[in-house]
């Protein structure tokens, strides 16, 4: 209100005016129209004429005299509760370590009151730990026991008015329930009540122990047996089974994270076998020469180039998982294909020896100064992490097929007469049933008859017979069968841009983000050779950051032997055990 009237006048131009010569009461008056004209309430009050009469010193309430002013009071309640020092049992791990503990102290302090206690017998441990549960009670249900022991019945709002709780001969609250009748054990008829405090989960990580780590059901049953009533039980026991160290590392699951995007050469448009990825499968046993008892066998293998964007296929077949085979089948891929700007592969043996003879430079892909310096170079050698054969699905998936197609095949074929010849054949067959296979679903489109597949780039023919050209001379021939070739080339391009790279948009697992992993913390190495029990644990020594920001990538630094020795792994091979971030969390 009074804001806009100081932005048009300034505070010192502003002055007092006393009630008896406010002319605003008039207008809430009644007066008649010929004397409200010549009022004031119109033509302001004198004293606006006369500088005069304006008082610049103005009497203030006396606050203290004044009958009219009355002090407001408030009134303000603070419960106080006397302290038991319980926040020093916070200090221990395990509730024999507690008990422990507090009965060397009591037993100190026994001795020097003079009180004979002899040895710390199992008696004098019992009587610690009914000295530790008072003590928890005492804390949290103060205003409970002050009531059972006045006589007066529990707040309606208390937590444990439902269990009907009284104090037994030794001041310890119980429940009472509806089974005073039974005859059955006092500690399960009538347990102690426990509230949830870190004392509740001593006990809880305590019978966790004892009934050798299992679940939730067997947990709640040994803590009850017991004689102990925890409040909240089922959440705290879950949250004491989710800590435990042991049972991390007994059923502790491996490492996942949201599936990442689709690197940029699987979903823009190239020619074919641009950005291939490698991986080499088998083996089969051939006939390779006849000796007077039958014949001598040898074993052979096959290596797998699929095209990251179009799909397409080639296989070759080696005689041995060597490098220098590798590097032959290698060479005929190249003559055949053409020029290739990447490969991807896992990290066989075979493939890191030929990157060095060739002098392609095989590097990891998170690492950004090789990555640097790989993008100056023609061709290029990108390897997964070990173990990680999920990363190279778009292979996998390919070798999968060919091994169905395979063994279809060879089930027809008499293995004395499979030769190297002959698998090279079916190798072929293989090949094209492969770059033959739709990329899309198959339209039910009559206008739409033809199914997009490898081939139709390739070899620019469809499967599909197409409609005659009418009669043409030579001449019409040349200058329009490169339309024809172009016509094929085109639609395939605009189905695999409109349709198949839709097909990629989906995420078939691994849909939720998970906390990564982070620098120093532990987990348990996996080891597919070795039983669970002895799986090592590892370190975080090293996080690979996807360009999303989800690791999914780490290396790990473990003991091999009494040797320090660091591993490359997808985080979906180890089980986190203790996070770096819990703030010194205690776990079982």
């Amino acid at each position: 209100m009074f804001k806009p009237i100081l932005k048009v006048a300034p505070a010192n131009h502003w002055t007092y005016v006393q009630s008896t010569k406010n002319p605003a009461d008039i207008g809430s008056r009644s007066v008649s129209a010929r004397d409200l004209q010549d009022s004031e309430w119109i033509k302001g009050p004198d004293i606006l004429f006369s500088v005069q009469d304006f008082e610049k010193e103005f009497h203030l309430i006396d606050v203290d005299q004044d009958s009219n002013v009355r002090p407001q009071l408030s009134t303000f309640k603070t419960v106080t509760r006397k302290p038991f020092c319980i926040e020093r049992f916070q200090r221990f791990s395990t509730w024999n370590s507690l008990t422990n503990a507090i009965s060397m102290l009591r037993y100190v302090v026994l001795h020097n009151r003079g009180v004979q206690c002899g040895r710390l017998s199992s008696n004098f441990r019992r009587t610690t730990k009914t000295f530790i549960i008072k003590l928890v009670q005492q804390e949290t249900f103060d205003l409970e026991i002050a009531a059972l022991r006045s006589g007066k019945a529990i707040h309606k709002n208390s937590s444990i008015v439902n269990l009907d709780p009284y104090l037994d001969d030794d001041s310890i609250l119980r429940v009472g329930g509806r089974l005073r009748s039974a005859e059955i054990d006092r500690n399960f008829k009538n347990p102690c009540i426990i509230p949830r405090s870190h004392i509740a989960r001593l006990l809880i990580s305590h019978q966790h122990e004892m009934v050798h780590h299992q679940g939730r059901h067997y947990t709640e049953g040994a803590v009850r047996s017991a004689g102990y009533w925890v409040v909240g039980c089922k959440k705290l026991v879950s949250s004491v089974i989710y800590n435990c160290l042991t049972c991390r590392k007994l059923r502790g699951r491996l490492e996942i994270q949201k599936m990442a995007d689709l690197p940029s050469v699987r979903v823009q448009q190239s020619p074919p076998f641009t950005y291939v990825g490698v991986d080499m499968f088998g083996h089969w046993e051939v006939v390779t020469r006849k000796t007077r008892g039958g014949s001598s066998n040898s074993k052979r293998w096959a290596i797998l180039f699929t095209c990251l964007s179009s799909r397409a296929s080639h296989i070759e077949v080696v005689e041995d998982m060597s490098s220098s085979a590798f590097i032959n089948a290698l060479r005929r891929f190249i003559s055949i294909r053409g020029r290739v700007v990447e490969f991807r592969s896992d990290r066989g043996t075979n493939f890191i020896g030929c990157t060095d003879v060739l002098g392609i430079n095989a590097v990891n892909i998170e690492d950004p100064t090789f990555r640097s310096f790989l993008n100056k170079n023609g061709c290029s050698w990108i390897v997964n992490a070990p173990h990680s054969s999920h990363m190279g699905g778009v292979w996998e998936r390919v070798i999968g097929l060919a091994r169905r197609i395979l063994d279809a095949i060879l089930l027809k074929q008499p293995k004395r007469q499979l030769t190297h010849d002959v698998l090279v054949t079916l190798m072929a067959e293989v090949t094209a049933i492969l770059n033959n296979r739709p990329l899309v679903p198959v339209s039910m489109d009559p206008h739409n008859p033809l199914v997009r597949t490898p081939n139709m780039l390739l070899t620019q023919k469809s499967e599909t017979d197409i409609p005659p050209f009418h009669e043409l001379d030579i001449r019409d021939m040349y200058a329009s069968s490169w339309k024809h070739v172009q016509v094929i080339a085109q639609q395939f391009l605009k189905r695999w841009h409109n349709e198949y790279i839709q097909l990629l948009q989906q995420r078939k697992k691994w849909t939720d983000s998970k906390d990564n992993l982070q620098i120093d913390d532990v987990v348990l190495f996996r080891d597919k050779e070795a039983h669970r029990n002895d799986w090592s644990m590892a370190v975080v020594n090293r996080t690979f950051p996807s360009d999303d920001g989800k690791v999914r990538k780490i290396e790990v630094r473990t003991s091999r032997g009494g040797q320090l020795v660091h591993y490359v792994r997808p985080i979906t091979e180890v089980v986190l055990l203790v996070p770096q971030r819990r703030d010194k969390d205690c776990v079982s």
